[in-house]
């Protein structure tokens, strides 16, 4: 039954403040009805035992104490959820969008699947440790940072850095090595139009539309659309994994957008603040987000996540990446002075790291050799940034054969191994083939963390 307040107590941004004269629930749904018979949607963010603040999600403009009717609904925020969303593009309430003209079209899901966004929490004993592999066609990402069916693997990066063609590659190159269904989540937050219109593009251009579900929140919506919107996406998520034996990748980009409308939020709820101003449940909101990723016993999909954030002033230890990288299994980190040298994508491979990659490649999974490549590409890459500095202390007349070697491997690591185009695919024999090539450059003696029958294998003397 619902319950409906006549008066407004006070207005204060996108908050309406009642006097709290009911049992109200928190996350419940309101709707408020003007003089106008115009209808605006609102959502409890805090209360207790004398206020219920309320977030509208549209603007408050022309609202008052007297012309305002608010009815709360007794419902909490669900989405609908239909096997005809592949190929379509939604907003933070789940309603199909042209992204183009941010019209809301007639078409509605018909449906009667309707989850609550806040999902249930998996039971840490039903979790399935993960071990099966997706293939993302990134060199860097599949030779050295594996990702993994289950697995949340962050990219941190910065302003200026291309983020967002890494995020559509991935989108549009991203497989499973196996005949099982896949299917991508794409869920930009607070993004721009023409963010939104490039990804669009890439996805039709890629062929791989069908395959792509999308969740867009543009910067000038409402900042509770902001906060709603990746619970909206990985809802959809533990539906196609967990009840329709998919697997399923959610990309979300721009997390930090994210974390600037909760520290937006607190402040308007006049919360006292954590570190740079954000709240001090910063870690939990984004566990909530992060943790809703996994394998679960006994159910044959997946869900998993790649969280993109730009790092406020290239700054990792800021609270947004510090949370993130605690929360998470990895990182991936990219660089500027990479990019500065036209490299792409700009990789920072010795701050990267995928903690779940040990157990799921090798000769079943990926190719016997990878886990010694790997290893030894990483050590060699870091003897080569030690030679490039004692280079300005000695010249290169100054360097051994070895630290002359690992010059050129350093440059072809950079060059080839890590540098690809935007559309392009490489396997994991085709990454591994590179970095064979790469590797050559050094002396057999040098491969120290690679046994020696695949040197005999796979080594190839430089002509």
């Amino acid at each position: 039954m619902s319950v409906i307040y006549k008066k407004i107590q006070q207005i204060i941004g996108p908050l309406l403040f009642l006097k709290n004269e009911h049992n109200a629930q928190y996350g419940e749904i309101v709707k408020i009805k003007t003089s106008d018979e115009s209808i605006r949607t609102g959502q409890i963010v805090k209360m207790n035992e004398d206020m219920i603040i309320v977030e509208v999600f549209e603007d408050t403009s022309g609202l008052s104490s007297e012309n305002a009717e608010i009815v709360f609904t007794g419902d909490i925020f669900k989405v609908s959820i239909s096997k005809d969303m592949f190929g379509q593009t939604f907003n933070s309430l789940g309603s199909p969008i042209d992204i183009r003209s941010k019209n809301i079209l007639d078409s509605d899901i018909l449906t009667d699947v309707q989850r609550d966004i806040n999902g249930i929490p998996i039971n840490p004993f039903a979790r399935e440790y993960p071990i099966d592999i997706i293939q993302t066609g990134v060199s860097v990402i599949d030779g050295l940072f594996t990702l993994i069916r289950g697995q949340k693997l962050p990219i941190f990066s910065a302003q200026g850095l291309p983020h967002n063609k890494l995020a559509a590659q991935i989108a549009t190159q991203s497989k499973v090595v196996s005949e099982e269904p896949f299917v991508i989540i794409f869920c930009g937050i607070g993004i721009i139009q023409d963010e939104a219109i490039y990804f669009l593009k890439r996805f039709q251009e890629s062929g791989t539309l069908q395959n792509i579900i999308s969740f867009i929140n543009f910067a000038d919506d409402p900042i509770i659309e902001r906060l709603i919107i990746p619970r909206v996406a990985l809802t959809t998520a533990e539906y196609y994994a967990f009840e329709k034996d998919m697997h399923v990748l959610v990309i979300l980009i721009d997390m930090t957008n994210y974390a600037e409308a909760l520290r937006e939020l607190s402040s308007a709820k006049e919360e006292i603040p954590s570190r740079k101003g954000y709240p001090g449940y910063i870690y939990s909101d984004f566990a909530s987000i992060y943790e809703r990723t996994g394998k679960i016993k006994g159910k044959q999909g997946s869900i998993t996540q790649i969280p993109i954030l730009t790092m406020p002033n290239d700054d990792i230890s800021h609270p947004i990446p510090d949370t993130t990288g605690y929360i998470t299994e990895g990182q991936l980190v990219l660089s500027r002075d990479l990019h500065k040298k036209g490299i792409y994508p700009p990789f920072e491979v010795l701050a990267s790291i995928s903690r779940l990659m040990k157990d799921a490649i090798g000769a079943d999974k990926t190719r016997g050799d990878h886990a010694d490549v790997s290893s030894q590409l990483l050590a060699a890459y870091s003897s080569y940034l030690e030679v490039k500095d004692l280079i300005s202390i000695v010249g290169e007349d100054g360097l051994n054969n070895d630290q002359k070697n690992l010059l050129k491997f350093g440059t072809d690591f950079e060059q080839k191994f890590i540098n690809q185009k935007s559309n392009e695919t490489r396997d994991f024999n085709q990454t591994l083939t590179i970095a064979w090539e790469t590797l050559s450059h050094l002396n057999k003696k040098q491969l120290i963390r690679i046994h020696p029958s695949f040197i005999n294998k796979y080594y190839k003397t430089q002509v």
